[in-house]
């Protein structure tokens, strides 16, 4: 239960501040694209979370700590919250003032999209027990190279690049996706330190790069 309370707890902080961080700035409730988001975004959330909770609440919990150890890392979270909230309010404003319009069928598009990339998220935490939230090696941990994993070496970045380019095309904000094109830099600096600390704490790390080339996108990087 106090799991199942922090998961909670965790979601309905995240959904007041992303609604914070988009109505404000429009200055009003009757945001659509906002709404749409909402949806789109927690209720896929909600159930992962219930089936993670039933299935395996040890990995639920990892999901749920946040709290990196490494400074790289730390440095990585803070700026991808940094061009979170940007995005979000650049967005919030972009509708008061009618800046940019994503028509609609590419909002329609990109909420497909978005959906697509949480079912790939969901079938990256499938495969992988150790997924965690921070980078660190766990007790036990082994290598994953079967699935997703044995094409490219981090499905789970892939999907949250789909994920968040997807966001600002829902909300209906060009600027706004242009600001989340600064994600796929920040992960470059995310992956080459992790990749360090598991070539060097996990065993057979360094073969499994060797044997599976590519990192997010196959046959390109």
């Amino acid at each position: 239960m106090k799991l199942l309370l922090k998961a909670f707890l965790k979601a309905v902080c995240g959904a007041i501040l992303m609604g914070l961080f988009l109505l404000l700035p429009a200055g009003t409730w009757n945001f659509p694209n906002a709404w749409l988001l909402g949806g789109l975004l927690f209720l896929p959330m909600i159930f992962a979370g219930i089936v993670l909770f039933a299935k395996a609440p040890e990995l639920l919990e990892k999901r749920l700590n946040t709290k990196e150890t490494e400074k790289t890392q730390m440095g990585v979270v803070a700026l991808s919250a940094i061009m979170f909230i940007a995005a979000f309010i650049v967005a919030g404003l972009d509708f008061r003032f009618r800046w940019t319009k994503v028509p609609t069928w590419l909002v329609i598009a990109a909420s497909l999209v978005m959906l697509a990339a949480y079912g790939l998220y969901l079938e990256v935490m499938r495969e992988n027990a150790y997924l965690s939230r921070t980078v660190e090696i766990q007790t036990n941990q082994k290598v994953v190279d079967t699935g997703l994993y044995g094409v490219i070496r981090h499905p789970m970045y892939t999907a949250t690049i789909l994920l968040f380019f997807s966001m600002a095309l829902v909300l209906g904000s060009w600027i706004s996706f242009v600001i989340m094109m600064i994600y796929p830099l920040i992960l470059l600096f995310r992956i080459g330190n992790e990749e360090k600390v598991l070539e060097q704490g996990l065993e057979g790390y360094t073969a499994y790069k060797k044997k599976v080339k590519y990192r997010l996108i196959p046959y390109i990087w």
